[in-house]
């Protein structure tokens, strides 16, 4: 079974062999000598390197006290989470999932090999607590597939301890550079070992492991052009979505809700600037997106859900609460999160979900561009963001003028989806056309926010609706659930009735 560890540490490099005296660092009160271990270490990638070009390295390692198969994945400069599995002979399949998205139909190969001496050092309080671990290691590594040679150099690595404080690395840091020390060049082991065991025709080329591009992508410039805008924008949400697979399929917080947002962002990109990426093209990847958004909101939709009516009962008066509403309640959140978090992880794995990621690679790499994508951006995208919003406002007004009930409830929903198609246009044009779209952004932010809040009431009375029906239907009763649906029914008004002040903001920021 994996294991997951948070790793926050920092690598540098010295003129000098040996690690300087930190005994005067604050906090620290003893620096205890734990010898010397080898480690030998054999990295696996495509065979040309996706996982280096996104900072994700996969190894297997032998010698010192965690030998076995680590993954570890970005969170930010200097911090990663590392993945543990046990020792195998091959990639182990929970680890292989986890880069999927990057790997897709291509083969894991060894590529590097990391033998490394590491003199360690542990830094401890004056109460004997581990506050970070400093080695100095000796690597030779030598290349395995697609270079050349081997290389050898020597590096000081500190990382922090288990739920240390970051700001002691800082500590560290000012006292290492006093001493002569310099921060690495390389973010790894790995990526310095890429860059120096790499072929001399690539080494001419200027061309590293890590360039973050995917294989045959041309790299990016600053954008000129309305299509340089707009496949900017598009390239952004496309890496959200591979970056977020891993984090999905372990379950972590808000991943879901953050992909699904990139997969709605990108097919409202399709559609706001059709002059601009042909949708002759772009229509098939948006109907495969909208298929990912629609799995990947099953699960989201119902955790949305089950949170805002228990949060309801929780603040109801135990007066108010008549029979096992809460028991019942958790029974269908916990039957319906096993049955979606299934089908989800079938989505991440299946060759169609494989193919929409290679769609979307091919279309920034060879995009399809009309002709209004070579013209001048701040005419051509706020064009777009003016229709846009005249589709809300049409809806907006529809919806106002119609009596409360499930003819209103429809209008309100439609118009926030055209709302969210609005917002991001806006989002795609505020590099362009400045400060005006960035505001429109925020106020149709507010917007969808409040409609959204609207169409949460809409679903939760529906499920109220449903689990009434079979409360009553088990001879428990239904009073309850009632009480329930009548405040969602008063939240719902209250959303009616603020809606046109807050149109009316929206509307003095129609200014693109």
């Amino acid at each position: 079974m994996a294991v997951t560890k948070r790793e926050i540490e920092r690598k540098y490099e010295s003129d000098d062999s040996g690690l300087p005296d930190l005994t005067g660092v604050a906090g620290v009160a003893t620096v205890l000598d734990r010898g010397v271990t080898e480690l030998d270490a054999t990295y696996y990638d495509t065979s040309d390197l996706r996982l280096a070009a996104a900072s994700i390295t996969l190894r297997r390692r032998t010698g010192g006290s965690d030998a076995g198969w680590h993954l570890k994945l970005p969170v930010e400069t200097g911090v990663r989470d590392e993945i543990r599995s046990p020792l195998s002979d091959t990639v182990p399949e929970e680890l292989g999932r986890l880069v999927r998205s990057r790997v897709r139909e291509g083969q894991l190969v060894p590529v590097v090999r990391l033998r490394s001496s590491r003199d360690v050092r542990e830094l401890v309080d004056g109460k004997g607590r581990l506050l970070a671990e400093a080695s100095v290691d000796a690597v030779r590594a030598d290349r395995l597939f697609g270079g050349e040679g081997g290389a050898q150099w020597t590096e000081i690595e500190v990382e922090l301890a288990d739920g240390g404080d970051p700001a002691f690395l800082d500590k560290l840091d000012k006292r290492l550079r006093k001493t002569g020390v310099r921060p690495s060049t390389s973010p790894s082991k790995l990526a310095r070992a890429l860059t120096e065991t790499a072929s001399k025709k690539k080494r001419a080329k200027g061309k590293t492991a890590e360039d973050g591009k995917t294989a045959g992508e041309k790299p990016a410039g600053d954008p000129v052009t309305a299509g340089d805008h707009v496949l900017a924008y598009v390239r952004a949400q496309r890496d959200a979505i591979v970056a977020l697979d891993p984090a999905v399929r372990q379950e972590t917080e808000d991943s879901v809700h953050d992909m699904r947002v990139a997969t709605r962002r990108l097919r409202s990109t399709f559609r706001s600037f059709r002059k601009v990426l042909d949708p002759a093209v772009t229509e098939p990847i948006a109907a495969e997106l909208k298929w990912l958004a629609g799995e990947l909101g099953a699960g989201r939709d119902q955790e949305v859900l089950d949170e805002r009516l228990t949060a309801d009962l929780d603040d109801l008066p135990h007066t108010l609460v008549s029979g096992p509403v809460g028991a019942r309640l958790r029974a269908w959140a916990e039957a319906e999160a096993r049955g979606s978090r299934h089908r989800l992880l079938g989505v991440l794995d299946s060759p169609r979900y494989l193919t929409l990621l290679d769609d979307l690679d091919a279309l920034v790499a060879d995009p399809p561009l009309l002709k209004a994508a070579a013209r001048k951006p701040a005419k051509v995208l706020a064009k777009a963001v003016r229709k846009d919003f005249a589709k809300v406002s049409a809806l907006i007004g529809q919806a106002l003028e119609q009596p409360a009930g499930r003819t209103r409830d429809v209008s309100l929903h439609e118009a926030r989806k055209k709302t969210k198609r609005t917002r991001y246009a806006a989002e795609t044009a505020a590099p362009a056309v400045g400060g005006a779209a960035k505001a429109l952004a925020k106020s149709l932010k507010s917007l969808q926010s409040l409609l959204g809040d609207h169409q949460d009431s809409v679903m939760a009375r529906q499920t109220l609706r449903e689990l009434s029906a079979v409360a009553h239907a088990a001879g428990e009763s239904a009073f309850t659930y009632g009480v329930l649906y009548g405040r969602e029914e008063g939240r719902a008004r209250m959303v009616e009735e603020a809606l046109p002040d807050v149109w009316e903001r929206t509307c003095e920021q129609m200014e693109v």
